[in-house]
């Protein structure tokens, strides 16, 4: 069983990143119902609001409470509001000042294509054909033109999943992402399938800076696994700052 355990780390989390400037316009988008969100920079450079700095730092003391349990290696998508999130957790001592922030583009967000920026009423209205393949295909399979499926995120976060078991196994490994990255990791690690992942998804957004926790169990399955131990958790900032939980994102909205 100790080979087995190599395979993996000692323990996953993965975080979503704090709140974005991104998430603030779309949140004003809808409530006004406007079609495009009013967004003036690429989606890789959306900075996090100072709500999303204050839930990173939150976290970040989190991590630093427990000194022995930090995260020994960090992946990072190289979007600005992950990377950011990332620095922040480790400039409050939740991880080690000299541990590097390896950004991983396979991490990135989904990529929506010609649908990026819009709401639910701008894809119907700009749109009507994609809107209507969508709700025939469902999200989990539809790829949106110059865009991604969920199965598209999948797959490049199975060569992710790859690495981090030859890098970082038995160590403990931070992932630093989007909402859709933890979603389609539950779906790798967990072995769920398309109903089941997507009824996930139903019960409500994964939260900026929660952290959805994995710990190896030599004792799971035939020879040990990953094993979920926390989802969505917002321990690390319930009392410290507001949380912000938006309603079901529209089609393009940036994560």
């Amino acid at each position: 069983m100790e080979t087995l355990a190599k395979r993996w780390p000692a323990i996953l989390w993965v975080v979503r990143h704090g709140q974005s400037a991104g998430n603030v316009a779309r949140d004003a988008a809808m409530d006004a119902r406007l079609d495009r969100i009013a967004l003036d920079a690429r989606d890789v450079d959306i900075p996090l609001s100072p709500l999303g700095e204050r839930q990173a730092l939150a976290l970040g003391h989190w991590f630093a409470a427990s000194p022995h349990q930090r995260p020994e290696a960090v992946l990072v998508s190289p979007y600005a509001r992950a990377v950011r999130t990332a620095e922040l957790i480790r400039s409050v001592g939740g991880i080690d000042a000299a541990e590097p922030l390896c950004t991983d583009e396979r991490l990135r967000e989904k990529e929506f294509g010609v649908l990026d920026g819009l709401t639910t009423s701008g894809v119907r209205n700009s749109f009507p054909d994609q809107a209507a393949f969508r709700a025939l295909l469902g999200k989990f399979y539809h790829r949106p033109p110059g865009g991604e499926s969920w199965c598209d995120v999948i797959l490049r976060l199975r060569s992710v999943l790859d690495t981090i078991s030859l890098h970082y196994a038995g160590q403990r490994v931070l992932v630093v992402a989007h909402q859709v990255v933890v979603l389609c990791l539950r779906y790798i690690l967990e072995h769920l399938d398309e109903a089941q992942i997507l009824a996930i998804d139903a019960e409500g957004d994964v939260a900026n800076c929660s952290v959805t926790e994995y710990r190896f169990d030599p004792d799971a399955g035939k020879q040990g696994a990953l094993v979920l131990t926390r989802y969505n958790d917002l321990t690390a900032i319930d009392e410290m700052v507001p949380i912000t939980r938006a309603k079901d994102p529209p089609v393009g909205v940036r994560g």
